[in-house]
């Protein structure tokens, strides 16, 4: 399990990462994890930026030092990781690292559900991602190349393991496809019998009924 961290939200961690570098008012911030796309390594809301600030500043993880105004612009504050701030930088990324944990990928959902499409609909779809996937993987290692030639790997490691899953979802949907098209899919005439006739095969109704009836030992 993860731990209760004083701000939870993974833009924190942002911010943290951002401030080790120097201490920065946070409009700096903002525009430092822009460049660097860190809200494409994490999932976080732009809107919740000055609340989980303000958070952080609460809880010692980062300290105001100054406040500086450039021309007609508003007073900035500036503000610094503290001790504890680095420290909870490093728990952080030791636990990510460290630790897997439960994802919900959007294509995952839909592949939970791909039963309620016809086999030829899902293979014409799952082909399209395919080809969409094959022209961004392309993208992806050009531009990973590129980046290799100015920055350190260690600050493009991300994008090697991003580089490495969409390969790896690329292999499994050709193997994917390569069972559908052939014909050799597990179960692909009950798949097709149910879209065209209406009618679910006996032996996935008795699957169903076995899989959902509670067990004696079921408690509410």
């Amino acid at each position: 399990m993860p731990k209760r961290r004083k701000v939870s939200n993974l833009l924190a961690l942002a911010v943290l990462s951002a401030l080790v570098q120097r201490p920065m008012h946070p409009y700096e911030i903002a525009t430092a994890l822009r460049a660097w796309g860190k809200d494409q390594d994490m999932e976080f809301k732009w809107g919740s930026f000055y609340t989980v600030i303000r958070n952080m500043d609460k809880h010692h993880l980062i300290d105001a030092v100054e406040s500086v105004r450039e021309g007609r612009r508003p007073e900035r504050t500036v503000y610094r990781i503290t001790e504890a701030g680095r420290a909870e930088l490093v728990d952080w990324a030791r636990e990510l690292v460290s630790t897997p944990m439960p994802e919900h990928p959007r294509f995952r959902a839909g592949l939970s559900v791909l039963a309620a499409l016809h086999p030829d609909e899902a293979t014409d779809l799952l082909r399209q991602r395919l080809d969409l996937l094959d022209d961004a993987l392309r993208q992806d290692r050009e531009t990973l190349d590129a980046h290799l030639r100015e920055i350190p790997r260690l600050f493009l490691v991300e994008s090697e393991y991003d580089l490495a899953m969409r390969a790896a979802e690329v292999a499994w949907l050709r193997a994917l496809l390569a069972e559908l098209t052939s014909g050799s899919y597990p179960g692909l005439d009950f798949w097709r019998a149910f879209h065209e006739t209406g009618e679910i095969p006996a032996e996935l109704t008795e699957l169903a009924e076995r899989t959902s009836t509670p067990t004696s030992d079921t408690t509410d």
